[in-house]
């Protein structure tokens, strides 16, 4: 792991940086669980806090916002470190579940899946700033990608922890459960990430959030990745909200079935993260994103043709979720070099905007599908995949690591 941290400031030892690693995944997959258990348990829920069920689904549209709020704490993170960020998102996690699991109130659960939400938000730009910082541009697929793995984590191992804890103690077991692991998770942050990791102590004191995003928004590099993420981000989306839709009404799909569907999207980003730790170094990330993207978008493509059998569409499925992942495990690789002296900054607004290219394609999908089916879907995920390479091109044309 000596290599990890070549020409790197900090001058962490590798023992100490395997530890952030792990800490940090572990962190993710909390905060990723916490997130995304009101979407499969939402009829739980909704019996627990006796609202309808459309009650519990606006909880998770809510959700949905923290990811531009996440972008005002990029540049706090730049200047005061991402150690203290990481630190404040678990704080976050742990106060909002702990809440809710002692007040199961509307209200406050809305609160505490709100706070979820903005914790990942917060945690995600800093740990992977703080990889940018501490690990070679060569090495730094590799980690991005095992990172990632808190991702389909949350899906594989999480959610079944989660229906284990609400069958034997109740609905509101896994909250104090997310709290205590929560706590767990500061600790090991405290033990792990240096003090000082990430602090910008070149920034003056009058340095505004709005000159922050000014530079990013000023920057080729930045606009070619932001214009990336939010137009993959669309196409994605486009798709995830009616492929159970698809499957229900082409193969008349029971709920188990559509579970199943679900369990190898889970098993797809997986594999797609783990192909970016196993790939990315020998590939390159530039080119690694690039090809990616043009094979989604060939992927995109083919669904339509493999639409008429079950068995072809759900591998059909699996394929796309599976580039998906690894295009964009990829790109956030690369996008924690676009900017060194404002990797946060950089990171919290690239997952803005993937945020608001998810609410976007989600808005669409529904028209989209009624209109022209699969085939219209695939078409228009395509073409959004098309403006994203495109954007991606202009962006990094000529571009290489500092």
């Amino acid at each position: 792991m000596h290599e990890f941290n070549k020409g790197k400031r900090s001058g962490q030892p590798g023992r100490r940086l395997i530890g952030v690693i792990l800490s940090a995944t572990i962190c993710r997959i909390l905060l990723n669980v916490a997130r995304r258990f009101a979407y499969p348990f939402a009829p739980v829920l909704s019996r627990g806090l006796g609202v309808p069920l459309a009650a519990v689904t606006s909880m998770i549209a809510v959700n949905q916002a923290t990811g531009v709020l996440g972008m005002l704490f990029g540049p706090l993170a730049d200047r005061f470190g991402y150690r203290l960020m990481m630190m404040t998102a678990m704080g976050l996690l742990v106060a909002g579940m702990l809440a809710a699991g002692l007040a199961p109130h509307y209200g406050v659960v809305l609160v505490c899946l709100f706070l979820a939400g903005l914790g990942k938000n917060i945690f995600d730009p800093a740990i992977q700033a703080y990889a940018g910082e501490n690990i070679s541009f060569e090495r730094r697929g590799l980690v991005i990608g095992v990172l990632e793995f808190s991702w389909a984590g949350s899906t594989l191992i999480g959610m079944p922890l989660i229906g284990l804890l609400i069958d034997r103690y109740g609905w509101r077991s896994p909250f104090f459960a997310l709290a205590a692991a929560g706590l767990l998770g500061i600790l090991a942050l405290l033990l792990t990430v240096c003090r000082d990791a990430g602090v910008r102590r070149l920034h003056s004191p009058g340095a505004s959030m709005w000159q922050a995003w000014r530079r990013i928004a000023r920057h080729r590099e930045a606009q070619g990745a932001l214009g990336f993420v939010f137009f993959v981000s669309v196409a994605n989306d486009n798709l995830f909200v009616v492929y159970g839709a698809w499957l229900e009404q082409s193969f008349r799909l029971s709920v188990v079935g559509l579970g199943l569907g679900t369990g190898l999207i889970g098993l797809a980003e997986l594999l797609g993260e783990l192909m970016t730790a196993i790939l990315a170094e020998r590939i390159g990330l530039k080119a690694a994103v690039a090809g990616g993207l043009f094979i989604s978008m060939l992927t995109y493509l083919i669904l339509p043709l493999v639409g008429r059998h079950f068995s072809l569409a759900l591998a059909g499925l699996f394929v796309v979720f599976l580039v998906f992942e690894f295009t964009m495990v990829c790109f956030l690789s690369l996008a924690t070099e676009l900017m060194p002296s404002q990797r946060a900054t950089m990171m919290s607004t690239v997952l803005a905007a993937a945020g608001l290219g998810r609410v976007l394609g989600a808005l669409i999908g529904g028209p989209v599908w009624m209109a022209g089916g699969i085939a219209g879907t695939a078409i228009a995920s395509a073409l959004f995949s098309g403006l994203g390479l495109a954007a991606l091109f202009y962006g990094l044309r000529g571009w290489q690591p500092g």
